[in-house]
C-alpha cells in the first residue's frame, strides 16, 4: 500500500466518521458572528450621528451609481438593511429571510458595484447560503422560537 493510499484509508475509516459527527452548531455561530460583522461595520462606516454621513450620499451618487433606485434611497435602505439583517443574523432571529437580504445585496454590490470582488462576494454568498440552507443552528432566537412553539407536523423533537 502507498503512502497516499494508507493516508486515503485512515481518513475515510477513522478521522471522517469523527468529523462527520462534530455538530454543526458552533460553526453555523461562527458563520452569523462573521457575517453579521462584515455588514455591521459596513454599515457603521456609512452614518455619521443619527444619519448618513455626506461621504455616503456622495458614494451612492458617484462611485456605486445603482440603476433605478436614487442614490439618497439607495443609501439609506444599503444602510437600514445593513443594520437591521447584521442584527438579526446575530440574534438568530428570522435568520433565513435575513440572509437572503444579505445575500440579495451581496448579489446588487456584485453585479453593479465591484464586479471584480467576486471572490469576496462569493465567499460572503456561501455563508449566507448555509444559513439559509441549514438555519442558524441551537444557539439561537429561531431554535427557541422553535422549541417552545413547534410547527403542527414537524419532524424536529
Amino acid at each position: 500500500m502507498t503512502f497516499i493510499q494508507c493516508l486515503v484509508t485512515v481518513f475515510r475509516e477513522q478521522l471522517r466518521p469523527r468529523l462527520e459527527r462534530f455538530p454543526l452548531d458552533p460553526v453555523l455561530l461562527l458563520m452569523r458572528v462573521v457575517i453579521g460583522s462584515v455588514f455591521f461595520l459596513s454599515a457603521l462606516t456609512k452614518v455619521e450621528g443619527f444619519g448618513l454621513a455626506p461621504s455616503t450620499y456622495f458614494l451612492f451618487s458617484e462611485e456605486y451609481a445603482l440603476p433605478i433606485l436614487p442614490p439618497e434611497l439607495a443609501a439609506w435602505l444599503a444602510t437600514i438593511g445593513e443594520f437591521s439583517f447584521s442584527l438579526l443574523i446575530w440574534a438568530g432571529l428570522g435568520t433565513r429571510l435575513a440572509a437572503l437580504g444579505l445575500l440579495t445585496m451581496t448579489a446588487v454590490i456584485q453585479t453593479f458595484v465591484y464586479p471584480d470582488a467576486w471572490v469576496t462576494h462569493g465567499l460572503w454568498a456561501a455563508s449566507l447560503l448555509v444559513l439559509i440552507l441549514r438555519g442558524p443552528g441551537v444557539v439561537s432566537v429561531d431554535y427557541l422560537i422553535e422549541k417552545i412553539c413547534p410547527r403542527r407536523g414537524s419532524s424536529r423533537e
